[in-house]
């Protein structure tokens, strides 16, 4: 028993460890998504982060501990990130002829994103704290922390709202456009990455690549415009909460 005790400690606090885990949860997630034939309330995502969730509270594993492995694959982010140049490129033509309604659904769904979010939660009691730390809450993980930071919000709060909104847009996003009878590419593409950032994106790449391509334009034009908007914004909304 000593020597299981042993092994147990060795690994849960070994980074590779839990990169294995992280990898091998998404792996199931993966093959789960298929078994339900797609079914976007499996997203692979969702699943991922709640098996992972679980794994640590039943161990006791601290997230510092986790993330010491999980790190490897954050890190991944920005390469992927960059990567989302390809597709643009590709349709570059395509993306430069829609060049007004791209812009009007930019500068309408970022503010919609913002107002909505800050309105919803000072009429539930929220804290400004806890708005602040909202607003951004559909750009990427760095935009969203240093956005609430700036403004006075908790950037640790913040990064929470963001990967609940992607989880929750890459699950309610396909019910939404058969209810809505949203059927061109490019506008799921979009409004996924506009409002989802990196997990919209990759829903959107599910899709078809043409989505994918305008997901991968919105994920960086919301981070972009949110951050010069914000700053605006917050002041005004948060005054009849003050």
């Amino acid at each position: 028993m000593t020597d299981y005790h042993e092994i147990w400690t060795f690994l849960s606090t070994s980074s590779l460890f839990w990169l294995a885990v992280t990898l091998a949860a998404y792996a199931i997630a993966q093959r789960f998504y298929k078994f339900t034939n797609w079914n976007s309330l499996a997203n692979p995502v969702a699943v991922t982060i709640l098996i992972v969730i679980l794994l640590i509270t039943a161990t006791g594993t601290s997230y510092k501990t986790y993330f010491d492995g999980a790190q490897f694959i954050h890190f991944l982010l920005g390469p992927t990130t960059v990567a989302l140049a390809v597709p643009l490129y590709d349709l570059r033509v395509q993306l430069a002829k829609n060049w007004l309604p791209i812009v009007l659904g930019l500068f309408s769904g970022s503010i919609v994103a913002i107002v909505s979010a800050v309105l919803i939660a000072g009429a539930l009691g929220a804290s400004p704290e806890t708005m602040i730390s909202l607003a951004p809450k559909s750009v990427t993980t760095p935009i969203a922390m240093t956005v609430a930071e700036k403004m006075g919000g908790m950037p640790a709060l913040a990064a929470s709202f963001v990967v609940l909104t992607g989880v929750l847009g890459g699950v309610i996003a396909g019910p939404i456009f058969k209810l809505l009878k949203v059927d061109s590419a490019p506008a799921r593409g979009f409004s996924l990455g506009l409002a989802s950032h990196g997990i919209g994106t990759s829903r959107a790449f599910q899709i078809s690549e043409e989505a994918g391509t305008y997901a991968s334009l919105a994920i960086g034009l919301t981070g972009l415009v949110t951050a010069l908007i914000a700053p605006v914004l917050l002041p005004v909304l948060l005054m009849p909460f003050e």
